[in-house]
C-alpha cells in the first residue's frame, strides 16, 4: 500500500500525467474544434440541399399570381407532390392574406383555404424577409430545420409579395452523422493518450533516476554522511547538478568543520566568564547558556535548553518578549530568598543579521547583590539619622512656640520674625520625614498627595523666601553671602499636578546649593516655562561648576563633589538623590548641564496637560 501511494506521489507519476493530460487536453480542445466545425459543414449542406429550387419556387409565383384561385391551388398541390426528399417533412404555401393555399402532406389537405396561425409564417410576409431556424420537436424528439422564405413576382421593374413558403426538415441524420464521428475521434483520443501515458512513464525514469540519486545524496548530507558521491550520467543539465551536488557535499563537510572549531572556540570563552550569558533563539527559547549563568540561576542548562528565557528568569507577566526585543534597558531580577540574597541585573542585546533579521536574544547577568547591599546600608542610615535628628527638632519647635506666646518684648517685629522662624521649622520637620519617606520611595509605598497648583505662584513664593533671606539681619551663615535671584518666568499660568511639600523641598535643596557654592554677589537665574507638554524649571548659578567626570554621578546617594567643603557647609549627600527619586514619582525628570569653573544650571521637567476652563467654573 506505501509503496503504491509513493508511487502516486512519485515525480514519474507526476511527469507522465502531466504529459497525458496535455495529450487529453489538446485532444479535447482539436476535437471540439473539429466537431464543431463539422456540424457547421453538415448543417450547411443540409440547408442546401433541402431548399427548394428556383424552378419550384417560379411555378408557386404563377400560380400565386392566377385569379383562379380553385385552379391555382391544385396546381400548387401537384407541386408539392412532386418534391422529392426524405428530410422534408412539410412544406406550406401561402398567399399574402395568410390563406393557406397548397400543404405536401395528402392527408392534411384539409387545412387548404383557412388562415394559417403561424406566428413566424405571419412574420414574414410582414417583413417580406426570409425566416429560418433550428429548433427541437418534444413531441417526437427530434431536430428540425425551418425555412420560410417570401415569395415575389416580378412585373415590370418591381417586385410584388404573393406570397411564401413554408419548410419543415429534419436534421436526424445530420445529427446522427455527427455523433458517428464523435465517438470514432474520443475513441482514438482515448487510445492515443494510453500510448502517451506509457511513453511518458518511461521518458520519466530515464530523467528522474539521477535526481533520485541526488536525493539520496543530499539525505546522507543532512544527516551527517558526506563519504557518497553522485553518479553522473552526461554532461547535460542534470549531470551538471549532479556535479554540483558533489561539490556542495566537500563545501558542506568543510564548513561544518569549521564551525564546529569556532563552537569550540566559542564554549571556551563562554565558560571562562565571570558573567552569566544566555543566549536564545527568535521565539525567545535558550539554546546557550554557560556555567555561571547555571549557577546564577540555580538550574542546569540540560533542563534550560529549549525554555523560554522569561520562564528561566522568572519575568513572566512583568514583561513579554516583545518589550526584551523593542527596549534592551537593564532588568534587575530578585531571586532572593529567606536563606539566600542574590540580585542580578540583566542587559540584552539582539542577534541580528545584516539583513536586519532578529535571529535571537543575548542576555548577559550580573551578580549586583553586594552593591545592592551597601545602597541598602546608605538608606538604612539615612533612617536611622532622621530618626535621632528628629527629637531635638521637636524640641526646638516647642521652644519657640513658648517664645511667640511672649517672650519677645519688641511687639512689632518679633512676632513676625517668629511666625516665619516657626514655619521654617515645621518646613524643616516636613523635610526630615521625607528623608524618612526615601526608602517608602525606594520601595514603591511612599504615595504623593497631589494637588493642583499654579506653579508660577508656588515657584514665585519658594524664591521670596529666599529673598527675604537676604532682607533680615539674622546671623545665619547664608546670609553672610550677597546674591541675587533673577526671574525669567512665562507670562501664561500653569496648573500642575503636585505633591507641593515634596516639590519645595525639591527646590529648597537646588537653591540651598547654589547660593553655597555661588561666588559672593553672584546671580542665580531661576526661569520657568512651557513646552507642548511638558513645563520645564530650571535654576542657574556662577559657581564652581561640576567636572565632566562627576556630571553622571551627581544624583547618586552620598556623592560630593568636593566632599571636604561639603561637610565644612553641613551637606549630607542625600539632598539631589532625594530631589530625583521625588520628581520621579511626579513621572517627570531632572538632569544638570555644568561647565567646571562657570557655574551649573539644574533643570526639573514635569509633565504637563492644559486643564479646561470648565473645570473651574463653580457649582
Amino acid at each position: 500500500m506505501n509503496k503504491k501511494l509513493h508511487f502516486f506521489q512519485s515525480i514519474h507519476f507526476k511527469i507522465a500525467l502531466v504529459f497525458a493530460l496535455l495529450l487529453l487536453i489538446t485532444f479535447q480542445i482539436v476535437g471540439a474544434y473539429f466537431v464543431q466545425q463539422l456540424k457547421k459543414d453538415n448543417v450547411k449542406t443540409f440547408k442546401q440541399q433541402v431548399e427548394l429550387s428556383s424552378y419550384i419556387d417560379n411555378s408557386l409565383i404563377d400560380n400565386l399570381a392566377r385569379s383562379n384561385t380553385k385552379k391555382a391551388n391544385s396546381n400548387i398541390r401537384d407541386i408539392l407532390e412532386d418534391i422529392d426528399s426524405s428530410n422534408v417533412t412539410e412544406v406550406q404555401v401561402v398567399d399574402t392574406k395568410g390563406t393557406i393555399r397548397g400543404d405536401c402532406d395528402v392527408n392534411n389537405q384539409g387545412i387548404v383555404g383557412q388562415k394559417t396561425t403561424n406566428s413566424d409564417i405571419k412574420q414574414v410576409l410582414y417583413n417580406e424577409r426570409s425566416y429560418a431556424k433550428s429548433t427541437y420537436d418534444r413531441s417526437d424528439n427530434k431536430p428540425y430545420y425551418v425555412s420560410i422564405t417570401p415569395l415575389f413576382s416580378a412585373s415590370g421593374n418591381t417586385n410584388t409579395l404573393v406570397g411564401a413558403v413554408y419548410l419543415r426538415a429534419s436534421l436526424e441524420s445530420v445529427y446522427d452523422s455527427i455523433h458517428k464521428v464523435t465517438v470514432i475521434f474520443v475513441t482514438a483520443a482515448l487510445i492515443a493518450t494510453v500510448f502517451g501515458l506509457m511513453l511518458a512513464i518511461l521518458i520519466s525514469r530515464a530523467i528522474t533516476r539521477p535526481i533520485d540519486d541526488m536525493k539520496k545524496q543530499t539525505s546522507r548530507i543532512a544527516q551527517g554522511d558526506y563519504s557518497g558521491q553522485v553518479k553522473v550520467y552526461g554532461t547535460d543539465e542534470l549531470g551538471q547538478l549532479a556535479q554540483a551536488v558533489n561539490n556542495l557535499s566537500v563545501r558542506v563537510e568543510e564548513a561544518q568543520e569549521s564551525s564546529e572549531a569556532e563552537q569550540r572556540r566559542l564554549d571556551s570563552v563562554l565558560s571562562h566568564m565571570s558573567d552569566g550569558v544566555i543566549a536564545t533563539d527568535r521565539r525567545g527559547n535558550v539554546i546557550i547558556m554557560n556555567e555561571t549563568a547555571s549557577e546564577d540561576l540555580n538550574i542546569d542548562p540540560d533542563v534550560a535548553d529549549g525554555q523560554s528565557v522569561l520562564d528561566i528568569l522568572n519575568i513572566r507577566g512583568r514583561y513579554t518578549l516583545r518589550d526584551l526585543l523593542e527596549n534592551q534597558d537593564e532588568i534587575v531580577i530578585d531571586l532572593s530568598d529567606d536563606e539566600h540574597e542574590q540580585i542580578l541585573n540583566a542587559y540584552f542585546s539582539l542577534i541580528q543579521r545584516e539583513s536586519g533579521f532578529i535571529s535571537g536574544l543575548v542576555c548577559v547577568l550580573h551578580d549586583v547583590t553586594e552593591q545592592q547591599r551597601i545602597d541598602r546600608e546608605r538608606r538604612e542610615f539615612v533612617s536611622n539619622v532622621s530618626h535621632e535628628l528628629r527629637t531635638p527638632l521637636t524640641s526646638m519647635r516647642s521652644y519657640i512656640e513658648a517664645l511667640s506666646d511672649g517672650a519677645w518684648k519688641d511687639a512689632k517685629v518679633a512676632p513676625h520674625f517668629i511666625k516665619v522662624t516657626q514655619d521654617e521649622t515645621e518646613r524643616m520637620i516636613r523635610m526630615i520625614n521625607d528623608l524618612l519617606s526615601l526608602s517608602r520611595m525606594d520601595s514603591g509605598t511612599s504615595k504623593l498627595e497631589l494637588e493642583l497648583v499654579n506653579l508660577n505662584e508656588l515657584y514665585n513664593y519658594i524664591l521670596d523666601r529666599f529673598d527675604m533671606m537676604l532682607k533680615t539681619d539674622d546671623d545665619d551663615a547664608r546670609n553672610a553671602k550677597h546674591y541675587t535671584i533673577k526671574r525669567d518666568f512665562t507670562r501664561r499660568e500653569l496648573w500642575v499636578e503636585i505633591d507641593t511639600d515634596k516639590f519645595m523641598q525639591v527646590v529648597d535643596n537646588i537653591m540651598n546649593n547654589a547660593i553655597k557654592y555661588s561666588p559672593d554677589g553672584g546671580v542665580i537665574t531661576c526661569r520657568l516655562l512651557e513646552t507642548h507638554n511638558h513645563v520645564i524649571l530650571s535654576i542657574s548659578d556662577q559657581g564652581l561648576g561640576i567636572p565632566k567626570k562627576d556630571v553622571a554621578h551627581i544624583f547618586d546617594r552620598f556623592f560630593r563633589v568636593d566632599k571636604a567643603r561639603s561637610r565644612a557647609q553641613g551637606g549630607t549627600g542625600l539632598g539631589l538623590a532625594i530631589s530625583k527619586e521625588v520628581i520621579e514619582m511626579h513621572g517627570g525628570k531632572i538632569w544638570v548641564d555644568s561647565v567646571e569653573g562657570k557655574g551649573s544650571t539644574f533643570y526639573i521637567s514635569l509633565p504637563y496637560e492644559e486643564y479646561e476652563g470648565d473645570l473651574w467654573d463653580e457649582n
